[in-house]
């Protein structure tokens, strides 16, 4: 008797053992929003991106924006149950600094738009700017880019090397919002340290040559029992 009911107690285990799965989402957009007044520079199709402040004894702030389709990935079901970014950062500034992730708030472009450095390359029409969602007639509510003032998740950055932002409450939450609504994915925003020059660092892009660095989303989830 014990023995059948020990039995019956594994099978019921087996049957309601949840599977994970795992998926990595490659960035759909990335640019960088650089500091003018004007709102005339952007890199929308370069090959890096910028997120601190460079030495520039004026206009030097640099935020990343970067966005990932997980509604055309992730089953419509999925249950998110972790969520880490990876960036790999090139530059050679191998200062620790504190690097933080925004939920972005209004949609951007990617233009055509490609500079090798910080200072970008003239906006071309879609790019996101300073000022600009798309270039040259839709603006950010404010500028700079509008974006959750609270970071959804923060790390510090060195060297070259690639570093993953780990799974957190507010990581979680973006994702399952872009999930279930997707009119709602923007991306995050990418902060570095703007209090100080000096502490910019220069991530690859999508449109990088070495896929292996390119921005990655690594989403864990499991679907739910039938």
């Amino acid at each position: 008797m014990f023995r059948i009911v020990c039995t019956l107690l594994l099978t019921c285990l087996t049957a309601t053992t949840v599977h994970a799965e795992m998926v990595k989402i490659p960035a759909d957009r990335d640019t960088t929003l650089i500091e003018d007044p004007d709102g005339e520079r952007a890199n929308g199709s370069g090959p890096t991106f910028f997120a601190g402040r460079t030495n520039q004894a004026a206009l030097g702030i640099r935020r990343g924006l970067v966005r990932f389709d997980v509604a055309a990935v992730l089953p419509e079901k999925a249950l998110i149950d972790s969520v880490t970014l990876s960036l790999y950062q090139n530059s050679n500034n191998v200062e620790q600094n504190p690097v933080s992730l925004h939920r972005v708030l209004d949609d951007w472009g990617e233009g055509g738009s490609s500079g090798g450095g910080g200072s970008g390359a003239p906006a071309e029409p879609g790019d996101a700017t300073w000022l600009h969602t798309f270039w040259n007639d839709q603006f950010w509510v404010r500028e700079g880019g509008h974006f959750i003032q609270h970071a959804s998740a923060t790390r510090m950055v060195g060297g070259t090397a690639t570093y993953v932002w780990p799974s957190t409450v507010n990581l979680v939450n973006d994702v399952r919002l872009w999930l279930h609504a997707p009119q709602q994915n923007f991306g995050w925003l990418v902060m570095g340290d703007e209090s100080t020059g000096g502490t910019a660092k220069r991530y690859n892009t999508r449109e990088g040559s070495d896929s292996s660095r390119h921005p990655m989303l690594t989403v864990e989830y499991h679907l739910p029992s039938e």
